[in-house]
């Protein structure tokens, strides 16, 4: 895959396969990540599909959905 950077247009990630949980809302408001690569994930706004993109290191995806998981952040939304 081409060089990569944050901020990136989605839009230029060649090959990115976008995906978003299948509890996420019918409002569109939704968080969509692809893989690039084995180390290295996409995360964009579905409500802008060619707008920037943010890359993160695999691992920190992992770190975050476990956090998310144990309840880490629920005093975040109520």
């Amino acid at each position: 895959m081409q060089d990569t950077y944050n901020g990136i247009s989605a839009g230029r990630l060649e090959g990115a396969v976008w995906r978003k949980s299948q509890r996420s809302n019918s409002q569109g408001a939704c968080v969509e990540m692809a893989p690039l690569g084995a180390a290295t994930i996409a995360v964009r706004n579905s409500r802008d599909p060619e707008g920037p993109a943010l890359i993160y290191p695999a691992d920190a995806v992992r770190a975050l959905v476990r956090s998310l998981r144990a309840g880490e952040f629920d005093d975040l939304v109520g």
